[in-house]
């Protein structure tokens, strides 16, 4: 077999494919995770309750401050001995969720935040609740804006889950590697890793564009609506006063 038919082999083979999927797999929890972590975070460093900052704070300290492998190891090691026992699988979505949503955080703190505080008062002024504020006013805008760091995100994210092979996780390269231990095709075997990561993280920038495209139609019909008027209009009053 020359190098084209081992990788075409190693491409369509069950290990390889399934791998594969386990490593999207695996991607698309921790995101999904992360970024359901980093808006409680962002939220609670929003809020006036001074204990929240405090744990939003702390939280940041630990998982920005401790090497990811070590957050996977402890999952995985030392949840058990307090009576936690999880699979590889759920202790790499677990240690990569909360390490992504460390960094979530600031993004959408800096989303958040960028939303101005005219806007914010003009639509205290039309009776909205911090609720509502947050839901019509401030997380639509702040979308628009977080869309394209999340996607880099992803892609480093689908990238870093190379590491959980340590506690046996048999993602792609894992696979691949063993895949060419066996006969020294390391070539062949690890570009056909290559291209299923070319092939995942291609189709995800795809449709981190057409998210971006729809967000930005989204936004014009609100930016020209009676609120979106109202808004602006009063965030330029409260500059000028």
């Amino acid at each position: 077999m020359n190098f084209w038919e081992f990788v075409l082999h190693y491409l369509s083979s069950e290990r390889f494919v399934t791998a594969a999927g386990m490593t999207l797999l695996i991607s698309l929890c921790s995101l999904a995770g992360g970024m359901l972590a980093g808006l409680v975070v962002a939220l609670l460093q929003e809020v006036r309750f001074l204990p929240a900052r405090i744990l939003a704070v702390f939280y940041l300290w630990i998982f920005r401050g401790t090497p990811v492998m070590f957050q996977l190891i402890f999952a995985f090691n030392v949840l058990p001995s307090f009576g936690i026992v999880l699979s590889g699988f759920a202790c790499a979505v677990l240690a990569l969720s909360l390490n992504e949503g460390a960094y979530m955080a600031e993004i959408m703190r800096s989303g958040i935040r960028a939303v101005g505080a005219g806007q914010r008062q003009a639509a205290r002024a039309l009776g909205m609740r911090d609720m509502q504020l947050m839901r019509w006013v401030v997380l639509p805008q702040a979308m628009r804006i977080i869309v394209p760091p999340i996607g880099n995100q992803f892609i480093g994210m689908l990238k870093l889950s190379a590491i959980v092979s340590v506690i046996a996780v048999e993602e792609l390269l894992l696979v691949a590697n063993q895949a060419a231990s066996s006969n020294f095709r390391y070539l062949e075997a690890l570009s056909a890793a290559g291209i299923y990561y070319l092939a995942m993280t291609t189709v995800f920038m795809v449709l981190q564009a057409l998210l971006e495209a729809t967000l930005r139609r989204r936004g014009r019909p609100m930016q020209g609506g009676l609120l979106g008027r109202f808004l602006s209009a009063t965030a330029d009053g409260a500059r000028v006063r």
